[in-house]
């Protein structure tokens, strides 16, 4: 059936910003999405309230909302747009919800929308948990023994049916597992409980039997209007039931399932599709097996595009966000080519010849108190995949894509020595390093059946490991072709035989050793691929193509992790965009299957490779590349520049040696000295007394940090001697070859970001950021707001200044991003990065012009004037960039800002009134500020004075003040009508921690008083996080939210489109 000709209109609500549970996959679906409907003919509408995406660039849809993803908001853009229908599948489960609350509400009918791709009907009974309980039973498919609670008193009694614990808690209505659990006791029980029910949009969780040690699979089924129904791709777990399918290692197809129970499994998906009646679009469902009595039952089910969906696309080159969207529409299966083909109908179920491995990425050195045993609830923060012809090449290849300092299954020097004791331990919980305990687990004799008793992984997965393991025992020895066709890498190589990666790949290359490179093509070979979508193996056939054009590399950012996020993905995305425009064959290097960078239509060509030095020199000796852009990608394709320079790879854009002389303190200080910009005193230590000399020189208090390190990893600010002596003590790994940096901390200090383009000829600042938070946390971490609110003139001159001479200093060809901090009206310099920085995406919505697709043009030659980009362009209206945080995947842990970078993801908020831009970001980063209510105090020393005119505008504005000690002492002091609230540690109640228990606080302000955190204070902010109470812990933040908040009550919230604000029609 042809598409659906009576709807001209369609509202697309993406996914909001990047959290641990829902990350950039859905950027890529909506990407996906948004083309497919534009290209079918259809007027786009899309409200996303991430800056950071492509997605949310103009021209993806005729109207682009970045604005709060809530039901409010969106009902004003649907009056202002009057949209024919809303797709909520393609946005992760937070356009889900916010769709459902949009038709609960009445708003969708009294306005006139359909929602497309699944009705609200079967979106219910797909998330609440009792109606698909219900449904699965009408079909005859098995399920856990289980039920559905709405309070404590229901939960506990569905556990005493069930019998005994262990036992699984699961909200309805949320993402990546939020809230749920694995209760090993009636303490646990109720805890997980109480969060699941708290955090439920619905308050509702299902109580189930726990299936620990059971086998996870999953499959991604497509179905439309006319019940064709295709597996698209069957995924297996490695990991055991107990670890969260997002934090397992994950490999496609299915490796252990024998054909009989593919097949069992594959018609169980299509009648839950069917029952559940999703009737266009993708769905992934998840089944466990006992590995046992191979009883299989079905887990759950989400009615719309998961996070796995993008996995299964890039693990078949199958474009399911897509098909679901044309599907969405009114076409069928059969109706649409395959794009890689172009021979198949896309209601040909992909076949693949190749293994596809998932390896998760987690973070947790950022939370050092966070618990990091993996369970229901997912903790991993990006992902790594590989393909391979085999399991053991894939693997060891996923493992060395991960960007964590290991280079495939161990092998590389960094295998712990442990005790039999410690590797149990390691073995039977499962935490993010088990895989590489395995290994040493192999080697110290332990047998599969001993390993399989500890871990419940599949005897299959770990035989394979232990062949690797065999192998690798006298791999200094073992053949070298088959050494790299089991995956081994040159540096696991060069390790065993004591020589350089550089030898290794000599030796390699004068045998004749070198990858071949094979398509990915949906069906096992069978047609021709018509996209070059390519992996390497070590085999006979070459499918790689040449091509007489110019060819550009451009290597990406590898997997999502905090500090290196989708920004610069979307910073890839343009140079693959600028380069195709040139008439260059854009060549895309990466291996993060959640981004647009990797969608095989994207780019020229796509090579899904690790982003390691003989991976990319491998593509390059394939290729040979006019040029290769390693500025884009983050801190991943840097730390290659320099040796791909020195094997003869071409790098274009600003030269790796300006990028290294940035990061030289000697050459920058007499570069500074050069141009006259200051910069605060500092000093280079290599022992304790050293560090201390240094600080007592330049005075208290000071910023110390470990060299060569990112996202501000180890960093802090110290006041005294004691606390210089104990971070080094503790905190640091001092050595003559790794020293501390000391620099003086500019205390109170306005902080200032500055993103700049240069061709060599005209520098042109994109936009001078001011923080709202004051220097010392970390920019990422840090709102931010476009045009810069509180400078003078004079300081605003130094900076347009200081960055054109810093940019020709440097010989920047492209981007640099330079921060900034302003103490007594006196500019200093905090850094320079000559590459793409996070914040080019925010500065690019808010001037209208995309920085990154410019930078990527003169890289290649061209000159800003010829673009048409000769002089600043200050925004239409206030642009807030706010970060959004991980804090409810951590219960208990401080919530406090710092130099560290902490956050996820961001979100922005755009209004010609500053206080109502800073208002919306904070409704979209999931903190939005009350109107009325009870506003509780606490705050150190250092901040009281600063906190009183903040107290005394909240009482102005009908707030009833509520302070601890100290701070009530002070406020009282100042006539400010307050509140005495008793601290945890008085033991008076009721106490602050009770208030909040019970609803009476809306919002907090709490600064605190010293590194080390009293316990009480820690309580009440990640308390605040718990009861979903908003809250500020810094004075800037605080003052910024007052002023929100005025704007709030005085005037009315407003949407408009990106296009309207720069006048784009």
């Amino acid at each position: 059936m042809p598409k659906d000709t009576s709807i001209k209109k369609i509202l697309v609500v993406g996914a909001g910003p990047i959290v641990i549970g829902q990350g950039c996959e859905f950027d890529y679906s909506g990407t996906q999405a948004c083309k497919a409907l534009r290209e079918e003919g259809y007027e786009v509408v899309l409200v996303n309230s991430n800056p950071a995406t492509i997605m949310t660039d103009p021209q993806f849809a005729e109207r682009t909302y970045i604005e709060p993803i809530t039901p409010e908001v969106i009902e004003k853009i649907i009056i202002k747009e009057k949209p024919d229908a809303l797709l909520p599948t393609l946005g992760g489960q937070t356009a889900l919800n916010v769709s459902m609350d949009l038709f609960h509400a009445g708003t969708l009918d009294k306005l006139g929308v359909k929602m497309i791709g699944a009705n609200a009907d079967a979106i219910d009974k797909g998330e609440n948990r009792q109606r698909f309980k219900d449904a699965m039973i009408k079909i005859g498919l098995d399920l856990p023994i289980s039920g559905v609670a709405h309070s404590m008193e229901e939960a506990k009694i569905i556990a005493d049916e069930i019998g005994s614990m262990p036992l699984v808690i699961r909200p309805a209505f949320t993402l990546g597992g939020t809230g749920g659990g694995i209760a090993y006791n009636k303490e646990e029980f109720e805890i997980i409980v109480h969060r699941g029910l708290d955090l439920s949009p619905t308050t509702e969780v299902l109580v189930e039997e726990c299936l620990l040690g059971w086998k996870e699979y999953e499959m991604e089924v497509m179905r439309d209007h006319a019940d064709n129904c295709v597996v698209i791709c069957s995924i297996e777990n490695l990991d055991p039931m107990g670890v969260h399918t997002g934090d397992s290692i994950t490999v496609a197809p299915a490796q252990t399932l024998s054909d009989r129970e593919y097949q069992i499994m594959r018609d169980a998906s299509f009648a839950v599709i069917r029952e559940i009646g999703v009737e266009t679009g993708g769905s992934n469902i998840q089944f466990s097996v006992d590995p046992n009595t191979g009883r299989c039952i079905v887990i759950e089910m989400n009615p719309r595009v998961s996070r796995s969906s993008a996995l299964a696309s890039k693990a078949t080159g199958f474009p399911i966000a897509k098909i679901a969207a044309k599907l969405a529409v009114g076409y069928t299966l059969d109706e649409l080519p395959n794009d890689i083909t172009r021979e198949t109908p896309a209601s040909f179920e992909p076949t693949i010849d190749y293994v596809v491995t998932k390896v998760p990425r987690f973070t947790f050195e950022k939370f050092p108190t966070a618990d990091p045993v993996l369970t229901t609830s997912m903790k991993a923060v990006g992902e790594a995949m590989s393909i391979g012809r085999t399991f053991k090449e894939s693997l060891q290849k996923s493992l060395r894509s991960l960007e964590t300092g290991r280079f495939g299954f161990g092998f590389d020097g960094k295998d712990p020595e442990a005790s039999r004791e410690q590797v149990e331990r390691k073995l039977h919980v499962p935490n993010a390093e088990r895989i590489f305990w395995l290994k040493v687990a192999f080697e110290q004799g332990w047998t599969i059946e001993e390993i399989f008793d500890a871990t419940q992984i599949d005897p299959w997965f770990l035989e394979n490991m232990r062949i690797i393991v065999e192998e690798g025992k006298d791999l200094s020895n073992l053949d070298l072709r088959t050494a790299k066709k089991l995956g081994f890498s040159d540096v696991q190589i060069a390790h065993a035989r004591g020589i350089t990666q550089d030898e290794v790949r000599a030796v390699r290359k004068e045998k004749g050793i070198i990858p071949t490179y094979r398509l990915v093509d949906t069906c096992a070979a069978e047609f021709e691929a018509a996209t070059p979508y390519y992996y390497s193996t070590y085999g006979d056939e070459n499918e790689a193509r040449e091509t007489d054009k110019k060819k550009i590399v451009i290597l990406g950012g590898g997997p999502n992790r905090i500090g290196q996020g989708i920004e610069f993905d979307y910073c890839c995305v343009h140079a693959s965009f600028a380069l195709h425009e040139l008439g260059y064959e854009s060549v895309m290097v990466n291996s993060n299957p959640e981004t647009v960078s990797t969608d095989y239509d994207t780019s020229d060509k796509l090579y899904f490779e690790p982003l390691t030095l003989e991976d990319v020199l491998n593509i390059c000796d394939q290729e040979k590349p006019d040029g290769v852009i390693v500025q884009f990608g983050g801190q991943t394709p840097l730390n290659l520049a320099a040796d791909l320079e020195r094997h003869g790879v071409p790098i274009i854009g600003t030269s790796p040696k300006s990028i290294e002389l940035a990061e030289d303190r000697k050459f920058f200080s007499a570069l500074l000295d050069k141009i006259g910009l200051k910069q605060a005193e500092a000093g280079t230590a290599v022992s304790e007394d050293e560090a201390v000399a240094i600080a007592e020189r330049i005075s208290y208090p000071v910023l110390v940090r470990p060299s060569f390190v990112l996202g501000g990893r180890g960093m802090m600010i110290v006041y005294n001697d004691d606390e210089l002596r104990h971070y080094i003590r503790n905190a640091a790994d001092v050595a003559p070859d790794r020293p501390i940096l000391v620099d003086r901390f500019l205390e109170n200090a306005t902080e200032i970001d500055v993103d700049c383009i240069s061709d060599g000829e005209t520098s042109i600042v994109g936009a001078i950021m001011e923080h709202i938070e004051q220097a010392g946390i970390h920019s990422g971490d840090s709102a931010c707001v476009i045009p810069a609110f509180s400078l003078s003139d004079k300081i605003k001159t130094e900076i347009l200044v200081g960055a054109k001479s810093l940019a020709k200093e440097l010989e920047v060809r492209g981007l640099m991003n330079i921060q900034f901090a302003i103490k007594d009206d006196e500019l200093y310099v905090i850094e320079v990065n000559p590459r793409a920085s996070r914040t080019v995406p925010f500065v690019s919505k808010s001037i209208g012009v995309p920085l990154a697709k410019l930078a990527a043009k003169i890289m290649v030659g061209e000159k800003l004037v010829d673009l048409g980009f000769t002089e600043e362009i200050l925004p239409p209206c206030f642009c807030v960039k706010e970060a959004v945080f991980p804090w409810g995947r951590f219960p208990g842990i401080d919530i406090v800002l710092g130099p560290e970078m902490k956050s996820t993801g961001e979100v922005m908020g755009a209004d010609s009134n500053l206080g109502m831009a800073y208002a919306k970001s904070q409704m979209s980063a999931f903190n939005p500020l009350p109107k009325e209510g009870n506003v509780f105090f606490s705050v150190n020393d250092r901040d009281k004075n600063r906190a009183i005119p903040v107290a005394r505008e909240l009482a102005e504005l009908g707030f009833k003040i509520h302070a601890t000690g100290g701070t009530y002492k002070c406020f009282k002091d100042q006539s400010i009508n307050v509140e005495r609230l008793y601290k945890l540690a008085e033991h008076k109640r009721p106490n602050v921690i009770d208030m909040m228990k019970n609803g009476d606080i809306h919002f907090i302000i709490n600064t605190p008083s010293g590194h080390e955190a009293r316990e009480d204070e820690v309580k009440i902010r990640s308390g605040a996080v718990q009861h979903k109470i908003s809250h500020c812990t810094n004075l800037a933040a605080a003052e910024a939210s007052v002023k929100a908040i005025r704007s709030l009550l005085e005037n009315e919230l407003t949407v408009t489109p990106l296009q309207e604000h720069h006048g784009i029609s």
